[in-house]
């Protein structure tokens, strides 16, 4: 049976599916989904659970418990690995159970590697094709491309703002500027990140639990407050960030100068930062990041926290969720400082933008260039 272009993007579309079945679950490896084909239908399935466990390729060898057909036909949504890790290299495993042909979504973005695992089979003479839904797949692994890539955790901001780019009321109320539509998408993506961050402003002012909230499961990833001046520790009300059962999960990122002496005052962890042109060393922070593996950070912004990542060039990527409502008060919290810019040149332009209608909001997010 002969298969078509539309066959491999449905079989690639339920292979995607199958990796989001580890949503936020395999940091710092990729999540990867795989599914065997014979005669037109899948015989088997498999999917990369988590670290330390089976790649999707050999998950779905394994599913299919014996020798696959001579019309056998693999798609996985990553290019098998072809280096041994914990695990063996995927290359070797498929080419041991005599999978004549295989279909990738995309290749691997390490550029050491990309393309080598592809090689590898196509000189035993498996046939492979590759680039099949390319953009789905690699925009599945958002955290894990940017990490293999760069080396550095993937900051991201989020913010909900009116059409005229306010964040709340000039009264400060802030509830709720968009829908429940985007509020369930905000835990999807809080349960992607292994952490989260917030201002202190924000810890004072709402009380935030930064846990992601689907369905019955409640799961924590490491909660950070941008809290300079630790003026979160003098609140006459413990927030819950710091009194909760996730606790535990909880960093005060602040000055040095002030953490010599606020050890004795909490039982919260804290990261002393260094400070630059008057703010916590953004730099700093993402180093010590990189050495703790926290892979990526998914920052909840208001407007001055906002317009810094922005303007500064702090974070890597950006969530924007916009309502269709107009504030029209020059009095409201907004994004954006008088830079006195000149021309549309310079503007803070998106790459690889991506548009999802959520209810009647709109999400736009996409790398900041």
């Amino acid at each position: 049976m002969s298969i078509t272009h539309a066959d491999d993007e449905l079989f690639m579309r339920r292979a995607l599916e199958l990796a989001r079945r580890a949503w936020g679950n395999t940091h710092p490896n990729p999540m990867v989904g795989a599914v065997i084909v014979e005669n037109g239908e899948i015989v088997a399935e498999g999917w990369h659970r988590k670290a330390g466990t089976a790649h999707a390729e050999v998950a779905a060898l394994d599913t299919l418990g014996r020798r696959p057909n001579e019309d056998a036909v693999l798609y996985v949504t990553l290019e098998p690995c072809s280096t041994c890790g914990h695990t063996g290299a995927c290359t070797e495993a498929i080419i041991a159970a005599g999978i004549s042909h295989v279909v990738v979504g995309t290749e691997d973005p390490n550029p050491k590697h990309a393309g080598r695992g592809l090689q590898r089979l196509r000189e035993t003479g498996i046939r492979v094709r590759s680039g099949i839904l390319a953009d789905l797949c690699a925009d599945l692994n958002l955290i894990f491309n940017h990490w293999i890539a760069q080396g550095t955790p993937l900051l991201s901001a989020k913010m909900a703002l009116t059409l005229d780019g306010k964040f709340a009321s000039a009264s400060g109320q802030s509830r709720w500027v968009t829908s429940n539509s985007s509020r369930t998408n905000v835990m999807l993506w809080r349960r992607y990140f292994p952490a989260i961050a917030v201002g202190g402003t924000t810890v004072l002012q709402d009380d935030p639990t930064l846990t992601s909230r689907i369905g019955e499961e409640v799961w924590c990833p490491i909660r950070f407050v941008f809290d300079r001046e630790l003026k979160t520790l003098d609140a006459s009300k413990c927030p819950q960030l710091y009194s909760d059962r996730y606790a535990d999960r909880t960093v005060i990122l602040c000055s040095e100068k002030l953490a010599l002496g606020a050890g004795t005052k909490t039982d919260i962890c804290l990261w002393p930062l260094p400070e630059s042109r008057g703010h916590l060393d953004w730099n700093a922070f993402r180093q010590r990041c990189v050495e703790e593996k926290i892979y990526g950070v998914y920052i909840e912004t208001g407007p001055k926290l906002a317009t810094a990542v922005i303007e500064n060039y702090l974070v890597d990527y950006l969530f924007i969720y916009q309502a269709p409502k107009l504030m029209c008060d020059s009095g409201s919290p907004g994004l954006g400082s008088l830079r006195n810019s000149n021309s549309m040149d310079e503007v803070f332009a998106f790459k690889e933008p991506r548009f999802i209608r959520l209810g009647e909001d709109l999400l736009t997010r996409g790398f900041i260039g």
